[in-house]
């Protein structure tokens, strides 16, 4: 397990170190655009946010996602992992983490509403309107 561990990027990794960490590179508000937390948008605190992602174990996972994807860009996960927390994944050997993705809040609502729009499109194809 020790070995399976040492190639996730979040393991012995702190909550409040990953988010310290995407707070000083992203900001409040790309972090707020993404996330759409409460407690990044009205009045967002360190320590504000670290209670109610440790309260909310929904919300942490989702944020260790981004963390994975958008802030070490590591690779998706597989459908077997995906069903596991971040915390809980592994990654292949000698997959290492990249460079940061460079996020605006007008490139996240631009996918975010990419993603609502495929949603929607496959939606229409499995549920056909009835006339």
């Amino acid at each position: 397990m020790l070995e399976e561990q040492q190639n996730n990027p979040l393991h012995g990794l702190k909550l409040e170190t990953l988010l310290t960490e995407l707070v000083d590179f992203y900001g409040w508000d790309i972090l707020d655009t993404a996330m759409r937390f409460n407690c990044f948008n009205t009045n967002p605190t360190i320590a504000g946010s670290l209670k109610f992602l440790r309260k909310t174990e929904w919300a942490r996972e989702k944020l260790e996602a981004f963390y994975l994807s958008r802030y070490k860009r590591m690779p998706r996960a597989s459908e077997e992992d995906f069903a596991l927390p971040p915390r809980k994944r592994t990654f292949p050997v000698g997959i290492v983490p990249r460079e940061p993705m460079v996020l605006t809040v007008e490139s996240i609502l631009l996918s975010q509403a990419k993603a609502a729009s495929a949603h929607k499109e496959k939606s229409s194809r499995r549920h056909p309107r009835r006339r």
